[in-house]
Protein backbone atom coordinates (compact mmCIF):
# COMPACT_ATOMS: atom_id res chain seq x y z
CA UNK A 1 0.00 0.00 0.00
CA UNK A 2 2.92 2.36 0.76
CA UNK A 3 4.35 1.55 -2.67
CA UNK A 4 1.02 2.40 -4.30
CA UNK A 5 0.92 5.75 -2.49
CA UNK A 6 4.21 6.77 -4.10
CA UNK A 7 2.98 5.70 -7.53
CA UNK A 8 -0.33 7.52 -7.06
CA UNK A 9 1.49 10.76 -6.18
CA UNK A 10 3.72 10.40 -9.24
CA UNK A 11 0.71 9.81 -11.48
CA UNK A 12 -1.02 12.81 -9.92
CA UNK A 13 2.01 14.98 -10.68
CA UNK A 14 1.97 14.00 -14.35
CA UNK A 15 -1.75 14.61 -14.81
CA UNK A 16 -2.14 17.65 -12.55
CA UNK A 17 0.52 19.88 -14.08
CA UNK A 18 -1.22 21.07 -17.25
CA UNK A 19 -4.52 21.48 -15.42
CA UNK A 20 -2.95 23.79 -12.81
CA UNK A 21 -0.99 25.80 -15.37
CA UNK A 22 -3.94 26.44 -17.75
CA UNK A 23 -5.76 29.05 -15.59
CA UNK A 24 -2.45 30.87 -15.04
CA UNK A 25 -1.59 31.29 -18.74
CA UNK A 26 -3.29 34.69 -19.27
CA UNK A 27 -1.43 36.07 -16.23
CA UNK A 28 1.83 34.54 -17.43
CA UNK A 29 1.49 36.27 -20.79
CA UNK A 30 0.77 39.58 -19.09
CA UNK A 31 3.88 39.19 -16.93
CA UNK A 32 6.38 37.74 -19.41
CA UNK A 33 4.93 38.99 -22.72
CA UNK A 34 5.20 36.96 -25.94
CA UNK A 35 1.58 36.20 -26.73
CA UNK A 36 2.64 34.65 -30.06
CA UNK A 37 4.50 31.92 -28.16
CA UNK A 38 1.67 31.09 -25.76
CA UNK A 39 0.60 27.91 -27.59
CA UNK A 40 4.11 26.52 -27.25
CA UNK A 41 3.87 26.57 -23.47
CA UNK A 42 1.49 23.62 -23.88
CA UNK A 43 2.71 22.22 -27.22
CA UNK A 44 6.35 22.07 -26.07
CA UNK A 45 5.34 20.13 -22.96
CA UNK A 46 3.14 17.64 -24.84
CA UNK A 47 5.72 17.17 -27.59
CA UNK A 48 8.54 16.48 -25.12
CA UNK A 49 6.32 14.09 -23.16
CA UNK A 50 5.32 12.18 -26.30
CA UNK A 51 8.93 11.81 -27.45
CA UNK A 52 10.25 10.82 -24.02
CA UNK A 53 7.59 8.22 -23.18
CA UNK A 54 8.95 5.26 -25.19
CA UNK A 55 12.53 6.23 -24.28
CA UNK A 56 11.84 6.06 -20.54
CA UNK A 57 10.02 2.76 -21.06
CA UNK A 58 13.02 1.22 -22.79
CA UNK A 59 15.47 2.60 -20.24
CA UNK A 60 13.40 0.90 -17.54
CA UNK A 61 13.79 -2.43 -19.35
CA UNK A 62 17.57 -1.96 -19.58
CA UNK A 63 18.52 -0.44 -16.24
CA UNK A 64 15.62 -1.35 -13.93
CA UNK A 65 12.38 0.43 -13.08
CA UNK A 66 13.46 1.96 -9.78
CA UNK A 67 16.43 4.08 -10.84
CA UNK A 68 14.82 5.15 -14.11
CA UNK A 69 11.50 6.06 -12.50
CA UNK A 70 13.16 8.09 -9.73
CA UNK A 71 15.32 9.83 -12.35
CA UNK A 72 12.21 10.87 -14.30
CA UNK A 73 10.66 12.31 -11.11
CA UNK A 74 13.87 14.24 -10.41
CA UNK A 75 13.99 15.66 -13.97
CA UNK A 76 10.33 16.69 -13.72
CA UNK A 77 11.04 18.54 -10.46
CA UNK A 78 14.07 20.30 -11.96
CA UNK A 79 11.92 21.43 -14.89
CA UNK A 80 9.19 22.63 -12.53
CA UNK A 81 11.66 24.71 -10.51
CA UNK A 82 13.15 26.22 -13.66
CA UNK A 83 9.68 27.09 -15.03
CA UNK A 84 8.91 28.97 -11.82
CA UNK A 85 12.11 31.00 -12.27
CA UNK A 86 11.60 31.81 -15.98
CA UNK A 87 12.11 35.46 -16.90
CA UNK A 88 10.70 35.43 -20.44
CA UNK A 89 8.55 33.26 -22.71
CA UNK A 90 11.52 31.68 -24.48
CA UNK A 91 12.89 30.44 -21.17
CA UNK A 92 9.46 29.21 -20.07
CA UNK A 93 8.89 27.24 -23.29
CA UNK A 94 12.36 25.65 -23.00
CA UNK A 95 11.91 24.78 -19.33
CA UNK A 96 8.44 23.37 -20.06
CA UNK A 97 10.12 21.02 -22.53
CA UNK A 98 12.51 19.90 -19.78
CA UNK A 99 9.54 19.35 -17.50
CA UNK A 100 7.80 17.37 -20.27
CA UNK A 101 10.83 15.13 -20.72
CA UNK A 102 10.54 14.15 -17.06
CA UNK A 103 6.76 13.81 -17.23
CA UNK A 104 7.14 11.30 -20.06
CA UNK A 105 8.65 8.85 -17.59
CA UNK A 106 6.02 9.26 -14.88
CA UNK A 107 2.97 7.63 -16.48
CA UNK A 108 4.87 4.90 -18.33
CA UNK A 109 6.93 4.26 -15.18
CA UNK A 110 3.85 3.82 -13.00
CA UNK A 111 2.13 1.48 -15.48
CA UNK A 112 5.32 -0.53 -16.10
CA UNK A 113 5.99 -0.98 -12.37
CA UNK A 114 2.42 -2.18 -11.83
CA UNK A 115 2.85 -4.47 -14.85
CA UNK A 116 6.00 -6.00 -13.33
CA UNK A 117 4.76 -6.32 -9.74
CA UNK A 118 1.16 -7.48 -10.23
CA UNK A 119 -0.26 -10.35 -12.38
CA UNK A 120 -2.66 -9.32 -15.17
CA UNK A 121 -5.62 -11.01 -13.44
CA UNK A 122 -5.26 -8.62 -10.48
CA UNK A 123 -3.72 -5.72 -12.37
CA UNK A 124 -6.93 -4.13 -13.65
CA UNK A 125 -8.14 -2.98 -10.22
CA UNK A 126 -4.80 -1.32 -9.50
CA UNK A 127 -4.75 0.38 -12.90
CA UNK A 128 -8.34 1.42 -12.27
CA UNK A 129 -7.15 3.21 -9.12
CA UNK A 130 -4.45 4.94 -11.18
CA UNK A 131 -6.90 6.00 -13.87
CA UNK A 132 -9.21 7.31 -11.15
CA UNK A 133 -6.46 9.83 -10.36
CA UNK A 134 -7.22 11.53 -13.69
CA UNK A 135 -10.62 12.97 -12.65
CA UNK A 136 -9.02 14.30 -9.47
CA UNK A 137 -6.41 16.09 -11.57
CA UNK A 138 -8.90 17.37 -14.14
CA UNK A 139 -11.28 18.69 -11.47
CA UNK A 140 -8.78 19.86 -8.86
CA UNK A 141 -6.21 21.25 -11.28
CA UNK A 142 -8.20 24.25 -12.58
CA UNK A 143 -9.46 25.04 -9.07
CA UNK A 144 -5.95 24.95 -7.57
CA UNK A 145 -4.50 26.87 -10.51
CA UNK A 146 -7.17 29.55 -10.29
CA UNK A 147 -6.68 29.94 -6.54
CA UNK A 148 -2.89 30.15 -6.86
CA UNK A 149 -3.11 32.71 -9.67
CA UNK A 150 -5.61 34.88 -7.78
CA UNK A 151 -4.03 34.76 -4.32
CA UNK A 152 -0.30 33.98 -4.79
CA UNK A 153 1.77 34.17 -7.99
CA UNK A 154 1.62 32.24 -11.24
CA UNK A 155 5.11 30.91 -10.41
CA UNK A 156 3.58 28.80 -7.64
CA UNK A 157 1.65 26.93 -10.32
CA UNK A 158 5.03 25.27 -10.97
CA UNK A 159 6.51 25.38 -7.46
CA UNK A 160 3.50 23.45 -6.11
CA UNK A 161 4.94 20.34 -7.79
CA UNK A 162 8.09 20.40 -5.63
CA UNK A 163 6.77 19.17 -2.23
CA UNK A 164 4.56 16.49 -3.81
CA UNK A 165 7.39 15.36 -6.07
CA UNK A 166 9.85 15.19 -3.19
CA UNK A 167 7.49 12.90 -1.26
CA UNK A 168 7.00 10.67 -4.31
CA UNK A 169 10.74 10.52 -4.93
CA UNK A 170 11.60 9.44 -1.38
CA UNK A 171 8.72 6.94 -1.08
CA UNK A 172 9.45 5.31 -4.44
CA UNK A 173 13.20 5.11 -3.79
CA UNK A 174 12.57 3.24 -0.53
CA UNK A 175 9.63 1.02 -1.54
CA UNK A 176 10.83 -0.03 -5.00
CA UNK A 177 14.20 -1.35 -3.79
CA UNK A 178 13.20 -4.98 -4.45
CA UNK A 179 12.49 -4.47 -8.15
CA UNK A 180 15.02 -6.05 -10.55
CA UNK A 181 17.84 -3.68 -11.44
CA UNK A 182 18.34 -4.69 -15.08
CA UNK A 183 21.62 -5.61 -16.74
CA UNK A 184 22.52 -2.20 -18.12
CA UNK A 185 24.83 -3.86 -20.64
CA UNK A 186 22.74 -3.18 -23.73
CA UNK A 187 23.38 -0.07 -25.80
CA UNK A 188 20.80 2.69 -26.06
CA UNK A 189 19.30 3.13 -29.51
CA UNK A 190 20.34 6.73 -30.12
CA UNK A 191 19.65 6.57 -33.86
CA UNK A 192 16.09 5.39 -33.26
CA UNK A 193 15.65 8.03 -30.57
CA UNK A 194 16.77 10.78 -32.94
CA UNK A 195 14.54 9.63 -35.80
CA UNK A 196 11.58 9.23 -33.45
CA UNK A 197 12.08 12.83 -32.34
CA UNK A 198 12.28 14.07 -35.95
CA UNK A 199 9.08 12.51 -37.31
CA UNK A 200 6.98 13.14 -34.20
CA UNK A 201 8.06 16.78 -34.04
CA UNK A 202 7.30 17.26 -37.73
CA UNK A 203 3.85 15.67 -37.37
CA UNK A 204 2.91 17.81 -34.37
CA UNK A 205 4.13 20.96 -36.16
CA UNK A 206 1.93 20.09 -39.16
CA UNK A 207 -1.19 19.82 -37.01
CA UNK A 208 -0.22 22.92 -35.00
CA UNK A 209 0.67 25.22 -37.91
CA UNK A 210 -1.46 23.80 -40.74
CA UNK A 211 -4.38 26.03 -41.66
CA UNK A 212 -3.45 28.64 -39.04
CA UNK A 213 0.08 29.98 -39.31
CA UNK A 214 0.64 28.46 -42.77
CA UNK A 215 -1.69 27.24 -45.53
CA UNK A 216 -2.00 23.47 -45.86
CA UNK A 217 -0.48 23.66 -49.36
CA UNK A 218 2.39 25.95 -48.31
CA UNK A 219 6.03 24.85 -48.80
CA UNK A 220 6.49 24.78 -45.02
CA UNK A 221 3.65 22.29 -44.37
CA UNK A 222 4.46 20.16 -47.42
CA UNK A 223 8.11 20.07 -46.37
CA UNK A 224 7.15 18.97 -42.86
CA UNK A 225 4.88 16.28 -44.34
CA UNK A 226 7.76 14.95 -46.43
CA UNK A 227 10.07 15.03 -43.41
CA UNK A 228 7.47 13.12 -41.37
CA UNK A 229 7.15 10.37 -43.99
CA UNK A 230 10.90 10.03 -44.53
CA UNK A 231 11.59 10.15 -40.78
CA UNK A 232 9.01 7.45 -40.05
CA UNK A 233 10.33 5.21 -42.85
CA UNK A 234 13.90 5.60 -41.62
CA UNK A 235 12.80 4.97 -38.04
CA UNK A 236 11.14 1.67 -38.99
CA UNK A 237 14.24 0.58 -40.93
CA UNK A 238 16.56 1.38 -38.03
CA UNK A 239 14.35 -0.28 -35.41
CA UNK A 240 14.23 -3.52 -37.43
CA UNK A 241 18.02 -3.79 -37.33
CA UNK A 242 18.71 -2.67 -33.77
CA UNK A 243 19.44 -5.43 -31.21
CA UNK A 244 17.83 -3.26 -28.47
CA UNK A 245 15.44 -0.86 -30.27
CA UNK A 246 13.89 2.04 -28.40
CA UNK A 247 10.48 0.84 -29.62
CA UNK A 248 10.70 -2.90 -30.41
CA UNK A 249 8.56 -3.49 -33.49
CA UNK A 250 7.96 -7.10 -32.41
CA UNK A 251 5.32 -5.87 -29.95
CA UNK A 252 3.23 -4.75 -32.95
CA UNK A 253 3.10 -8.35 -34.19
CA UNK A 254 0.46 -9.00 -31.54
CA UNK A 255 -2.98 -8.30 -32.98
CA UNK A 256 -4.43 -7.39 -29.60
CA UNK A 257 -1.57 -5.01 -28.83
CA UNK A 258 -2.11 -3.11 -32.09
CA UNK A 259 -5.88 -2.96 -31.58
CA UNK A 260 -5.52 -1.85 -27.95
CA UNK A 261 -3.12 0.84 -29.16
CA UNK A 262 -5.72 1.97 -31.68
CA UNK A 263 -8.36 2.23 -28.97
CA UNK A 264 -5.89 4.17 -26.79
CA UNK A 265 -5.20 6.57 -29.68
CA UNK A 266 -8.92 7.20 -30.20
CA UNK A 267 -9.55 7.72 -26.48
CA UNK A 268 -6.72 10.25 -26.30
CA UNK A 269 -7.98 12.07 -29.41
CA UNK A 270 -11.55 12.36 -28.17
CA UNK A 271 -10.99 13.02 -24.45
CA UNK A 272 -8.13 15.51 -24.54
CA UNK A 273 -9.12 16.97 -27.90
CA UNK A 274 -12.84 17.62 -27.70
CA UNK A 275 -13.25 17.89 -23.93
CA UNK A 276 -10.44 20.43 -23.79
CA UNK A 277 -12.73 22.93 -25.52
CA UNK A 278 -15.84 22.40 -23.39
CA UNK A 279 -14.86 25.26 -21.03
CA UNK A 280 -15.13 27.62 -24.02
CA UNK A 281 -18.81 26.76 -24.34
CA UNK A 282 -19.35 26.86 -20.59
CA UNK A 283 -17.73 30.28 -20.16
CA UNK A 284 -18.81 32.12 -23.31
CA UNK A 285 -22.26 30.62 -23.85
CA UNK A 286 -23.42 29.41 -20.43
CA UNK A 287 -21.78 32.27 -18.51
CA UNK A 288 -19.63 30.23 -16.10
CA UNK A 289 -16.46 31.69 -14.57
CA UNK A 290 -13.05 30.16 -15.27
CA UNK A 291 -12.93 28.45 -11.87
CA UNK A 292 -16.55 27.30 -12.02
CA UNK A 293 -16.03 25.78 -15.46
CA UNK A 294 -13.73 23.28 -13.72
CA UNK A 295 -16.54 22.42 -11.33
CA UNK A 296 -18.94 21.99 -14.25
CA UNK A 297 -16.70 19.20 -15.58
CA UNK A 298 -17.23 17.26 -12.36
CA UNK A 299 -20.15 15.09 -13.61
CA UNK A 300 -17.97 13.72 -16.39
CA UNK A 301 -14.96 13.14 -14.16
CA UNK A 302 -16.99 11.39 -11.47
CA UNK A 303 -18.45 9.18 -14.21
CA UNK A 304 -14.96 8.36 -15.51
CA UNK A 305 -13.75 7.51 -12.03
CA UNK A 306 -16.77 5.36 -11.10
CA UNK A 307 -16.84 3.31 -14.30
CA UNK A 308 -13.05 2.89 -14.29
CA UNK A 309 -13.13 1.44 -10.77
CA UNK A 310 -16.19 -0.74 -11.46
CA UNK A 311 -14.80 -2.16 -14.70
CA UNK A 312 -11.45 -2.84 -13.03
CA UNK A 313 -13.16 -4.75 -10.23
CA UNK A 314 -15.29 -6.79 -12.64
CA UNK A 315 -12.28 -7.71 -14.78
CA UNK A 316 -10.29 -8.70 -11.69
CA UNK A 317 -13.10 -11.03 -10.51
CA UNK A 318 -14.15 -12.55 -13.83
CA UNK A 319 -11.11 -12.21 -16.07
CA UNK A 320 -13.40 -11.00 -18.89
CA UNK A 321 -12.51 -7.69 -20.49
CA UNK A 322 -13.36 -7.70 -24.22
CA UNK A 323 -16.82 -6.18 -23.75
CA UNK A 324 -15.52 -3.03 -22.06
CA UNK A 325 -13.64 -1.37 -24.95
CA UNK A 326 -16.57 -2.20 -27.27
CA UNK A 327 -19.28 -0.80 -25.00
CA UNK A 328 -17.02 2.08 -23.99
CA UNK A 329 -16.43 3.09 -27.61
CA UNK A 330 -20.17 2.96 -28.33
CA UNK A 331 -20.99 5.12 -25.30
CA UNK A 332 -18.22 7.61 -26.14
CA UNK A 333 -19.57 7.94 -29.69
CA UNK A 334 -23.08 8.58 -28.33
CA UNK A 335 -21.76 11.11 -25.83
CA UNK A 336 -19.75 12.97 -28.47
CA UNK A 337 -22.75 13.06 -30.80
CA UNK A 338 -25.00 14.42 -28.05
CA UNK A 339 -22.75 17.47 -27.84
CA UNK A 340 -23.36 18.19 -31.53
CA UNK A 341 -26.96 19.08 -30.56
CA UNK A 342 -26.12 21.86 -28.08
CA UNK A 343 -27.26 25.42 -28.75
CA UNK A 344 -27.13 28.86 -27.18
CA UNK A 345 -30.08 27.97 -24.95
CA UNK A 346 -28.77 24.59 -23.74
CA UNK A 347 -28.81 24.46 -19.95
CA UNK A 348 -25.99 23.34 -17.67
CA UNK A 349 -28.14 20.43 -16.49
CA UNK A 350 -28.42 19.07 -20.03
CA UNK A 351 -24.67 19.35 -20.70
CA UNK A 352 -24.03 17.67 -17.34
CA UNK A 353 -26.08 14.65 -18.50
CA UNK A 354 -24.11 14.55 -21.76
CA UNK A 355 -20.85 14.67 -19.79
CA UNK A 356 -21.93 11.74 -17.61
CA UNK A 357 -22.53 9.68 -20.76
CA UNK A 358 -19.17 10.65 -22.26
CA UNK A 359 -17.34 10.00 -19.00
CA UNK A 360 -18.89 6.54 -18.61
CA UNK A 361 -17.54 5.54 -22.01
CA UNK A 362 -14.09 6.89 -21.24
CA UNK A 363 -13.98 5.06 -17.91
CA UNK A 364 -14.65 1.75 -19.65
CA UNK A 365 -11.93 2.31 -22.24
CA UNK A 366 -8.90 3.92 -20.68
CA UNK A 367 -7.44 1.42 -18.23
CA UNK A 368 -8.81 -1.56 -20.19
CA UNK A 369 -6.79 -0.65 -23.29
CA UNK A 370 -3.59 -0.58 -21.22
CA UNK A 371 -4.46 -3.93 -19.61
CA UNK A 372 -5.04 -5.57 -23.00
CA UNK A 373 -1.79 -4.16 -24.37
CA UNK A 374 0.24 -5.37 -21.37
CA UNK A 375 -1.37 -8.81 -21.46
CA UNK A 376 0.01 -9.14 -25.00
CA UNK A 377 3.62 -8.43 -23.94
CA UNK A 378 6.48 -10.56 -22.73
CA UNK A 379 8.02 -9.38 -19.45
CA UNK A 380 11.21 -8.23 -21.20
CA UNK A 381 9.14 -5.81 -23.33
CA UNK A 382 6.89 -4.57 -20.50
CA UNK A 383 8.48 -1.13 -20.29
CA UNK A 384 8.96 -0.53 -24.01
CA UNK A 385 5.55 -2.00 -24.85
CA UNK A 386 3.75 0.05 -22.20
CA UNK A 387 5.70 3.06 -23.49
CA UNK A 388 4.49 2.35 -27.03
CA UNK A 389 0.87 2.07 -25.84
CA UNK A 390 1.13 5.30 -23.83
CA UNK A 391 2.87 6.90 -26.79
CA UNK A 392 -0.13 6.13 -29.00
CA UNK A 393 -2.52 7.67 -26.46
CA UNK A 394 -0.30 10.77 -26.22
CA UNK A 395 -0.17 11.04 -30.00
CA UNK A 396 -3.96 10.89 -30.08
CA UNK A 397 -4.09 13.64 -27.47
CA UNK A 398 -1.62 15.85 -29.36
CA UNK A 399 -3.38 15.43 -32.69
CA UNK A 400 -6.80 15.81 -31.11
CA UNK A 401 -5.90 19.09 -29.45
CA UNK A 402 -4.38 20.53 -32.64
CA UNK A 403 -6.84 19.20 -35.26
CA UNK A 404 -10.03 19.83 -33.30
CA UNK A 405 -8.66 23.17 -32.13
CA UNK A 406 -7.99 24.24 -35.71
CA UNK A 407 -11.52 23.17 -36.69
CA UNK A 408 -13.02 25.09 -33.76
CA UNK A 409 -11.09 28.27 -34.60
CA UNK A 410 -11.99 28.02 -38.29
CA UNK A 411 -15.74 27.58 -37.69
CA UNK A 412 -15.74 30.30 -35.03
CA UNK A 413 -14.02 32.78 -37.36
CA UNK A 414 -16.20 31.89 -40.35
CA UNK A 415 -19.37 32.23 -38.30
CA UNK A 416 -18.32 35.65 -37.01
CA UNK A 417 -17.43 36.84 -40.51
CA UNK A 418 -20.79 35.65 -41.86
CA UNK A 419 -22.70 37.31 -39.01
CA UNK A 420 -20.73 40.53 -39.37
CA UNK A 421 -21.59 40.72 -43.07
CA UNK A 422 -25.28 40.31 -42.30
CA UNK A 423 -25.66 42.36 -39.10
CA UNK A 424 -22.80 44.82 -39.11
CA UNK A 425 -21.46 43.73 -35.71
CA UNK A 426 -17.98 42.89 -36.99
CA UNK A 427 -16.38 45.89 -35.31
CA UNK A 428 -17.65 44.87 -31.89
CA UNK A 429 -16.94 41.12 -31.98
CA UNK A 430 -13.45 39.77 -32.65
CA UNK A 431 -12.37 36.26 -31.69
CA UNK A 432 -8.71 37.06 -31.02
CA UNK A 433 -9.33 39.59 -28.25
CA UNK A 434 -12.52 38.23 -26.69
CA UNK A 435 -12.67 37.19 -23.04
CA UNK A 436 -15.74 36.19 -20.98
CA UNK A 437 -15.54 39.51 -19.13
CA UNK A 438 -15.29 41.51 -22.37
CA UNK A 439 -18.21 39.57 -23.85
CA UNK A 440 -20.51 40.49 -20.96
CA UNK A 441 -19.73 44.18 -21.55
CA UNK A 442 -21.02 44.06 -25.16
CA UNK A 443 -24.60 44.80 -26.27
CA UNK A 444 -26.94 41.81 -26.15
CA UNK A 445 -27.06 41.48 -29.94
CA UNK A 446 -23.27 41.32 -30.18
CA UNK A 447 -23.14 38.78 -27.33
CA UNK A 448 -25.60 36.56 -29.19
CA UNK A 449 -23.50 36.73 -32.37
CA UNK A 450 -20.37 35.56 -30.56
CA UNK A 451 -22.22 32.87 -28.62
CA UNK A 452 -23.64 31.52 -31.88
CA UNK A 453 -20.12 31.42 -33.32
CA UNK A 454 -18.74 29.55 -30.30
CA UNK A 455 -21.62 27.07 -30.52
CA UNK A 456 -20.89 26.53 -34.20
CA UNK A 457 -17.25 25.77 -33.41
CA UNK A 458 -18.13 23.41 -30.55
CA UNK A 459 -20.72 21.41 -32.51
CA UNK A 460 -18.32 21.10 -35.44
CA UNK A 461 -15.44 19.71 -33.41
CA UNK A 462 -17.70 17.27 -31.56
CA UNK A 463 -19.08 16.04 -34.89
CA UNK A 464 -15.55 15.22 -36.06
CA UNK A 465 -14.81 13.73 -32.65
CA UNK A 466 -17.86 11.47 -32.86
CA UNK A 467 -16.68 10.19 -36.27
CA UNK A 468 -13.25 9.35 -34.80
CA UNK A 469 -14.92 7.71 -31.79
CA UNK A 470 -17.03 5.58 -34.16
CA UNK A 471 -13.82 4.31 -35.74
CA UNK A 472 -12.86 3.18 -32.24
CA UNK A 473 -15.92 0.88 -32.20
CA UNK A 474 -14.70 -0.84 -35.36
CA UNK A 475 -11.22 -1.28 -33.89
CA UNK A 476 -12.55 -2.64 -30.58
CA UNK A 477 -14.75 -5.25 -32.29
CA UNK A 478 -11.64 -7.02 -33.62
CA UNK A 479 -10.06 -7.46 -30.17
CA UNK A 480 -9.85 -11.13 -29.19
CA UNK A 481 -10.28 -12.36 -25.65
CA UNK A 482 -6.95 -13.69 -24.43
CA UNK A 483 -7.23 -15.03 -20.83
CA UNK A 484 -5.34 -12.90 -18.34
CA UNK A 485 -2.18 -14.39 -16.94
CA UNK A 486 -1.49 -14.96 -13.25
CA UNK A 487 -3.67 -14.26 -10.23
CA UNK A 488 -6.39 -16.80 -9.54
CA UNK A 489 -6.19 -18.48 -12.91
CA UNK A 490 -5.86 -22.24 -12.77
CA UNK A 491 -2.80 -23.99 -14.29
CA UNK A 492 -4.84 -25.21 -17.26
CA UNK A 493 -6.15 -21.69 -17.80
CA UNK A 494 -2.58 -20.35 -17.83
CA UNK A 495 -1.66 -23.00 -20.39
CA UNK A 496 -4.60 -21.98 -22.52
CA UNK A 497 -3.45 -18.39 -22.18
CA UNK A 498 -0.15 -19.16 -23.89
CA UNK A 499 -1.95 -20.81 -26.81
CA UNK A 500 -4.44 -17.98 -27.12
CA UNK A 501 -1.64 -15.42 -27.04
CA UNK A 502 0.11 -17.23 -29.86
CA UNK A 503 -3.11 -17.22 -31.88
CA UNK A 504 -3.73 -13.54 -31.15
CA UNK A 505 -0.23 -12.68 -32.38
CA UNK A 506 -1.02 -14.02 -35.85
Amino acid sequence: MVTMSGLVIAMLLALLDNMIVAPALPTIVGDLGGLEHLAWVTTGYILATTIATPIWGKLGDLYGRRIVFVASIALFLVGSALCGMAQNMFELVGFRAVQGLGAGGLVVGVLSIIGEMIPPRDRSKYQGVMMAVMPVALIGGPLIGGFITDHLSWRWAFYVNLPLGAIALVVCWITLAKLPRGTGRARIDWAGTGLLTVWITSLVLITTWGGTQYDWASPQILGLALLTILGLAAFIMVERRQPEPIMPLRVFKSRNFVLAGGVAFVSGFTLFGAVGYLPQFQQFVQGASATNSGLLLMPMMISVMAVSLISGTIISRTGRYRIFPILGSVVVTVGMFLFTTVGVGTSQAVTAIYMVVLGAGMGAIMQTSTLIAQNSLELRDMGAGTGASTFLRNMGSSLGVSILGALYASRLTDSLAHSAAGTGTGGQVTASSMTPQALRALPEAAQHVFQQAVTSGITGLFMLGSVVAALGIVVALFIRHVPLRGGKAAPEQRAATEVAMAEAAV
